[in-house]
């Protein structure tokens, strides 16, 4: 009698909202110290292999090209665009209180300091790094890393570490190239729509860069590539479960590359500006 009572109890627990949302919360906790594992153990790996020197130059060359070549028009599009929105809706604003001489400088800053890497980021992340871990979940659930692994090959070393090398010597160039083209797209606007002369812009642009704003940027864009490609392979490598894995990769992927990028930008800033 006391059992039955017992299990009509479990049951009854088990159908209500506390259990269902307390069971949901452990599962996405369970998902993320998991996925946490498989990052650190894969970027362990990583680094373990680097001095057996397990891929060629010449994938390397490979896999920059894809990083960069691909992904720059939609880098300097979104970079490009974002300016000139900032700089559309500040340039009027500035020059009518008198302040035109340091609309260049805030342009730039806000290129270099965060929106040409943050935005770079996150062109990368949509268009390279979706496209890494659906490559490389692919590989996985289709058994082709089986098939390397049993050529005797390190799966990690071979697949990883062209594709990290790549992205992290690739990125800062990437954002080089989007922030001045952010700060050339601002120049654009603020002469359309305040009339200010492009000698008063780039005046004021010399005069607002640093060269630890420059040191800066390119240390969080390396630390950025890292980071991306890393998390993109490393949610591929553990996908399973056929086709649906191979999605549910690839959301992970962004998802988890996305939030990286801003923890690491709040770290920089901190240390750096704070």
């Amino acid at each position: 009698m006391e059992n039955d009572r017992l299990v009509i109890m479990r049951v009854y627990y088990k159908s209500t909202y506390t259990y269902k949302i307390f069971q949901m919360f452990r599962k996405e906790f369970e998902n993320f110290v998991s996925t946490l594992g498989d990052i650190v153990f894969y970027g362990l790996e990583f680094l373990k292999g680097l001095k057996n020197k397990p891929t060629t130059f010449k994938e390397i060359i490979n896999q920059s090209a894809r990083f960069g070549v691909s992904s720059l028009p939609i880098t300097l599009s979104i970079v490009g665009m974002t300016s000139i929105i900032v700089a559309m809706q500040v340039a009027g604003e500035m020059v009518k209180q008198g302040g035109g001489n340091y609309v260049g400088m805030l342009i730039a800053i806000l290129m270099v300091r965060e929106e040409g890497v943050i935005m770079s980021g996150f062109a990368i992340i949509s268009m390279i790094g979706s496209s890494l871990a659906s490559e490389i979940a692919t590989m996985k659930v289709t058994e082709q890393v089986d098939a390397i692994s049993v050529l005797k090959v390190n799966p990690v070393h071979y697949l990883f570490t062209p594709r990290i090398i790549a992205g992290t010597f690739m990125m800062p160039l990437v954002v080089i190239l989007a922030s001045v083209f952010g700060i050339l797209g601002g120049a654009i606007a603020s002469n359309l729509v305040s009339g200010l002369t492009y000698k008063a812009y780039f005046d004021s642009v010399w005069f607002g860069l640093s060269i630890h704003d420059l040191n800066v940027c390119l240390m969080k864009a390396l630390s950025f590539g890292f980071v991306i490609t890393l998390i993109s392979c490393a949610c591929g490598m553990a996908a399973k479960d056929g086709a649906k894995g191979v999605g549910t990769a690839t959301t992970k992927a962004v998802v988890w590359s996305f939030v990286a990028i801003v923890i690491l930008d709040l770290i920089f800033a901190a240390a750096f500006f704070y």
